[in-house]
């Protein structure tokens, strides 16, 4: 992999205490590191991947991404990219189990820990998505659809009764 782990660590450090404006470059710069193989052959398919999803070509996206797996199994955003594609086309088992395994490579990865809530929470596991919402809080405090989410589930929960 060519993500440089100290950067990481500095980027996560900075997070932590960073403003709403800061935190959002300090996201970006996490996401390059992440988007990072090593391979430019692995980086052409990611890109590719991530064109393709971005035309709605979810299947094309995930022959990507899955490429990428074959090839290169831990390099964790192609789980991602492909956890995505896979939640894009409706298949959330799939996706989960992508999530699981890039979870398992980068127990840090904020954004799958929100698709993992996202569909804990369409799936009526709204215990479980708000565990996870805050989980995703605890390594990026300034995601505002998670904090959103995490004040709606509070809330529904504080009005259900006993």
């Amino acid at each position: 992999m060519a993500q440089d782990t100290a950067k990481l660590d500095d980027l996560f450090a900075r997070l932590k205490t960073a403003e709403a404006g800061e935190s959002s470059r300090i996201e970006r710069e996490i996401w390059i590191e992440w988007s990072k193989s090593g391979s430019p052959a692995m980086d052409l398919l990611l890109q590719r991947g991530r064109d393709a999803m971005a035309l709605g070509d979810n299947r094309a996206a995930i022959d990507h991404f899955s490429a990428i797996i074959d090839h290169s199994p831990e390099f964790a955003e192609a789980w991602n990219a492909r956890a995505t594609a896979f939640y894009n086309s409706g298949d959330f088992g799939p996706c989960v189990a992508d999530i699981a395994q890039l979870l398992t490579l980068n127990p840090r990865h904020f954004g799958a820990l929100s698709g993992l809530g996202m569909i804990l929470e369409e799936t009526g596991k709204l215990d479980r998505a708000l565990a996870v919402y805050q989980a995703a809080l605890t390594l990026h405090p300034n995601l505002e659809g998670v904090k959103a989410a995490v004040a709606r589930l509070e809330s529904e929960a504080e009005g259900q009764e006993l």
